[in-house]
């Protein structure tokens, strides 16, 4: 078998900068594909970057935690947090959802709802969506799974991340010298124990999807030394690495996104003929989902 890479930019639509980054990653040669926040602040502008490159690939980055939904909140109760003066919250993150659903409060119709209404915007909007993920990424939960899939395939989309990281990943790039490296190393492993059911339920819904995920124990750390180590160890099969390139302008510095300075470190990288020619060398082909 050969090495195929999706190089992936996650959080198209969150600002501005974001959209500019990733716009400038995909004509550098690398990133592939984006996949697009649907509720997001800078939703329109990634849209018309997006046309304006059409050889990127869309995908729609599916949020159910840290965010706002596009539905009525009456409409999805079990996925609403807190209501504010900014509007209704989703649960702030992956585990706060895990344990809503491990306890029967989420809704899987309510689920199923959001998720058509944000990939319903993306295509009324004119992008072709090609695949779909979640954000942080929720559709890792089989309950989220199931009613995602669902959604997916009745929009017609034939894709979804897979979002387990295999274990030569994560050894690959382990830091011990990091608390966080330590912390997302044994995240990624424990939830490897989700990994058949999510499979069975892929092929269920006649969805495709690659390999597995790289990168996702190194979101925030990632550097050149950490790619190149990736990049060394990859083995034959078709996997995406996962990447969150940015700007440090004033939208970003106001975004609820943990990675801020990081995005910057990796613009830096997915721009760079040195990065493209890492790839080469170690004849690793790049496409996008519209090639699975």
């Amino acid at each position: 078998m050969a090495r195929r890479l999706i190089i992936n930019a996650d959080d198209f639509g969150m600002t501005c900068g974001v959209n500019r980054a990733i716009a400038e990653a995909h004509r550098a040669g690398i990133v592939t594909s984006a996949t697009v926040m649907a509720n997001e602040a800078a939703v329109d502008d990634a849209i018309a970057l997006a046309g304006q490159n059409p050889s990127l690939g869309t995908g729609c980055h599916v949020v159910l935690v840290d965010g706002s939904p596009l539905s009525q909140p009456e409409a999805v109760r079990s996925l609403i947090e807190s209501r504010n003066g900014a509007g209704a919250q989703f649960r702030p993150g992956i585990a706060h959802l895990a344990i809503a659903t491990l306890s029967a409060k989420v809704r899987s119709n309510e689920v199923h709802d959001e998720a058509a209404a944000q990939i319903q915007r993306l295509k009324s909007h004119g992008l072709s969506l090609s695949y779909v993920d979640g954000h942080m990424p929720s559709h890792i939960l089989p309950v989220i799974l199931r009613a995602v899939l669902t959604a997916t395939r009745e929009h017609g989309i034939r894709a979804i991340r897979n979002p387990f990281e295999p274990a030569w990943a994560v050894a690959a790039t382990h830091k011990s010298s990091s608390l966080r490296s330590w912390n997302r190393s044994a995240q990624v492993t424990i939830l490897r124990a989700l990994r058949s059911q999510f499979l069975s339920n892929v092929q269920r819904h006649g969805i495709t999807t690659t390999s597995g995920t790289i990168g996702i124990a190194v979101t925030g750390l990632l550097d050149r030394s950490l790619l190149t180590q990736l990049v060394e160890a990859m083995q034959d099969g078709t996997w995406e690495l996962v990447t969150h390139p940015g700007y440090n302008d004033r939208d970003r510095s106001h975004a609820t996104t943990e990675l801020k300075q990081s995005r910057a470190v990796e613009l830096e990288l997915l721009t760079s003929p040195a990065t493209l020619k890492l790839f080469r060398k170690r004849d690793i082909q790049l496409i996008s989902y519209r090639e699975l």
